[in-house]
């Protein structure tokens, strides 16, 4: 099993809030896009949170709409080996560097994680002083919640 690289953040200055997943599937690494795989709710709920038509933008457009929201994007992991897509396949994860976030957005506060397993870097993020939310999975793999549940679970979390 050959190490996979991640995706790099997308995070500017304006950020204030970053979400962060465990590691992209394999749809997003070959897309080279976060949140690629067709069955992920991720893009429908951040667009209904922000009321923009994410789900209609072209890429590029998405990442400049949640930029100038105030939202960025990453992973826990820059780096693992992993067979398929699954977060329990994850193995010898490399944590990304997240102290250097600080430069990158100074406004940065919370961090809102994508699932449980991304999740389990909450209190290391809590220890740094940022407000961390551990929100349901947006992975077609966790369906045994609906998608208005996780909307308003998402929702909540996203007020300011």
């Amino acid at each position: 099993m050959s190490l996979l690289k991640g995706l790099p953040p997308i995070i500017d200055e304006r950020a204030r809030v970053l979400i962060l997943g465990s590691f992209p599937s394999a749809a997003s690494l070959a897309a080279g896009q976060y949140y690629a795989h067709r069955q992920n709710q991720f893009w429908r709920i951040l667009a209904a949170i922000t009321r923009m038509p994410l789900v209609e933008l072209d890429y590029p457009s998405r990442l400049e709409a949640v930029r100038a929201e105030g939202i960025g994007i990453w992973d826990v992991y820059g780096a693992c080996r992993r067979q398929g897509s699954l977060d329990a396949a994850i193995r010898e994860g490399e944590p990304n560097d997240f102290l250097t976030l600080k430069a990158k957005a100074p406004r940065l506060g919370r961090f809102c994680f994508n699932g449980r397993t991304p999740g389990r870097f909450a209190p290391r993020l809590a220890a740094l002083g940022f407000q961390t939310v551990v929100l349901p999975s947006t992975s077609p793999a966790h369906a045994g919640m609906s998608f208005e549940a996780k909307l308003a679970a998402w929702r909540e979390a996203f007020r300011p």
